[in-house]
C-alpha cells in the first residue's frame, strides 16, 4: 500500500468484471480475509460516513472494539454491515479515492455483493426476502382481477399491514405498492410487433426505441410507460414492446442470488439483441432497470456479445430526449409551465454518469425551475419495506425530505417511483410524481 490513506488516483475509476463463476467467490476464508482489508482502509478513510447504514455500522463497531481497530471488530458483526448494504453503488462512484486503479483495489459494493452471494449459495434466503424478489411471479399472481383487489385492500388497511408485519417482516408503516390487472403491457398492446416505416435517424440516436416497460412500470405503476410513450410520440420516436420480458435481476442481485440474475440474463438478452440487430434503441423507466443493463450484467457477463450490445443501446428515458434534443429533434413548443418542481435525483440515476439530464429537460419548459437534490430515498428496492431496517431507511431520507419540505415547490418528482413514494410519506400536501408526467403535462397531451 502507499504511504498515506488520504492519497487516492487522479485517474479516472473502472470496473473489474465480476469473478462470480469461480470457486474462491464463495469461499469464507478469502472473503473474510477481503472484508477485514477492505473494512480497514474504510476505517481509515470514513468519507462515506453520511452515505447508508453500513458505515456507521463498521465504525461503530470498531470504536467500541478493545482495539479500536478492525481486528477488534467480531466477525459476525461484517455480516451486519453486508446487511446494510443495498447496492447503490454511490461510495463506489462519488465518495471512495481508493477504486480501481488505485492499487488498494477498493470496490465495496461488489464485495458485499460477494459476501452476499456467498451466504446465499450457502444459506438460501429466509421466505420473506424470496417473495420481495420474485416480482414476476408476485405480480402475476397478485394481479389475478380478483385477487388483485384482496391485495390492494389488504395493503391500504392497518389491520392488514399488521398481518403482513406479523407474517411476512414487511413494515406496517412503509410504502408498499399498488397493483394492476390491466398492466403496462394490456395498455400499450398497439405496440407489440410494432415496425415503423419511417424513423427519424440523427447522429446520437437511431429513431425507433423499444420500451422495456419493467415489472414496477407493468404491474405497479402502468401510467409511467404511459406517459413515456406519449412523450415519445408527441416527438416522434416510433415505439414498440418487446415479445416479452421478465424481471431485469436486480432484486434477485441484491438477495445475492446470482444465478437467478443469469436466468434473467438469458431470457431478456435474447429478445432485446435481437431487436438492436433490427435497428431499435432501448429505453426503461426505471433507473435500476436500466443500470442492470448498461452496468450489472455486463460485469457479470463480460465476454457475452449480446450483453454488450443491449448495454449499448440501452437509455435513460430523458438522456434519450437529450439526445435528440441535441441534434434538433426534440420538440420544444410547451402549452403550460410546470413552475418551482423539487426533484429528487436517485442513487441508481447518479451512478449512470450521465449528469442531470432529467433536470435539464424539464428546464426547457418556460418558467420552469428544478431543483435537484442528489440525496439518497433510503429506499433501494426492498430495503425500506423490511420491518428491521425501515427506520434507518427513513433517517437515510431525512435530509431529502427537509428540503423538500422546504422547497414551496409546485410538484415533487424523482425518477424512481419507489423513492418519490418513500418521500412524499413524510410531505404534508406534496404528492409524489414521476418527471415524464410533468413533460407530458408542459406538452399538453
Amino acid at each position: 500500500m502507499s504511504n498515506g490513506r488520504r492519497e487516492g488516483s487522479l485517474e479516472a475509476p473502472t470496473r473489474h468484471p465480476l469473478d462470480w463463476q469461480s470457486e474462491e467467490f464463495y469461499d469464507e476464508a478469502p472473503l473474510m480475509e477481503e472484508l477485514e482489508r477492505v473494512f480497514d482502509i474504510c476505517h481509515g478513510c470514513r468519507r462515506c460516513f453520511s452515505l447508508c447504514n453500513s458505515f456507521p455500522t463498521l465504525f461503530d463497531a470498531v470504536d467500541e472494539s478493545d482495539t479500536m481497530e478492525v481486528d477488534g471488530v467480531p466477525k459476525k458483526v461484517y455480516w451486519d454491515v453486508v446487511d446494510q448494504c443495498y447496492l447503490c453503488d454511490m461510495c463506489y462512484m462519488s465518495k471512495c479515492p481508493y477504486v480501481p486503479p488505485h492499487e488498494w483495489n477498493v470496490d465495496f459494493p461488489h464485495l458485499m455483493l460477494r459476501a452476499k452471494a456467498a451466504r446465499f449459495k450457502k444459506e438460501g434466503a429466509r421466505r420473506r426476502d424470496k417473495i420481495l424478489s420474485a416480482t414476476d411471479t408476485v405480480g402475476k399472481l397478485v394481479g389475478i382481477p380478483v385477487v388483485v383487489d384482496v391485495v390492494n385492500a389488504t395493503n391500504r388497511s392497518k389491520a392488514g399491514r399488521k398481518v403482513l408485519e406479523a407474517a411476512l417482516g414487511v413494515h406496517r408503516k412503509a410504502a408498499v405498492p399498488e397493483y394492476h390487472s390491466n398492466t403496462a403491457r394490456k395498455r400499450l398492446a398497439r405496440l407489440e410487433g410494432a415496425d415503423p416505416q419511417e424513423t427519424t435517424v440523427t447522429a446520437n440516436t437511431r429513431g425507433k426505441v423499444v420500451l422495456y416497460t419493467s415489472c414496477y412500470g407493468n404491474r405497479n405503476h402502468p401510467t409511467i410507460d404511459e406517459d413515456l410513450v406519449a412523450v415519445f410520440e408527441h416527438n416522434g420516436i416510433p415505439l414498440a414492446l418487446a415479445e416479452k420480458e421478465v424481471c431485469c435481476g436486480m432484486p434477485k442481485l441484491e438477495l445475492g442470488d446470482l444465478e437467478a440474475v443469469a436466468k434473467a440474463r438469458d431470457a431478456n438478452i435474447p429478445v432485446l439483441a435481437a431487436m438492436v440487430d433490427a435497428g431499435w434503441d432501448i429505453v426503461t423507466p426505471i433507473p435500476s432497470c436500466t443500470l442492470m443493463f448498461k452496468q450489472e450484467l455486463p460485469l457479470m457477463f463480460p465476454d457475452d456479445p449480446d450483453v454488450a450490445k443491449v448495454r449499448d443501446a440501452m437509455y435513460d428515458p430523458f438522456e434519450y430526449l437529450m439526445l435528440r434534443h441535441k441534434d434538433g429533434k426534440l420538440k420544444t413548443a410547451f402549452v403550460k409551465s410546470l413552475g418551482k418542481v423539487s426533484y429528487q435525483v436517485p442513487c441508481h440515476l447518479r451512478v449512470q454518469n450521465i449528469g442531470l439530464k432529467t433536470r435539464d429537460i424539464l428546464q426547457l419548459v418556460p418558467d420552469t425551475q428544478v431543483e435537484a437534490i442528489e440525496r439518497c430515498s433510503g429506499h433501494d428496492g426492498t430495503y425500506a419495506v423490511k420491518k428491521e431496517f425501515h427506520e434507518i431507511s427513513k433517517k437515510i431520507a431525512r435530509p431529502v425530505v427537509n428540503k423538500v419540505a422546504r422547497s414551496d415547490a409546485d410538484h415533487f418528482v424523482s425518477d424512481c417511483p419507489m423513492a418519490a413514494e418513500q418521500i412524499a410519506q413524510e410531505l404534508d400536501g406534496l404528492e409524489a410524481n414521476n418527471p415524464m408526467n410533468l413533460l407530458r403535462i408542459a406538452y399538453g397531451i
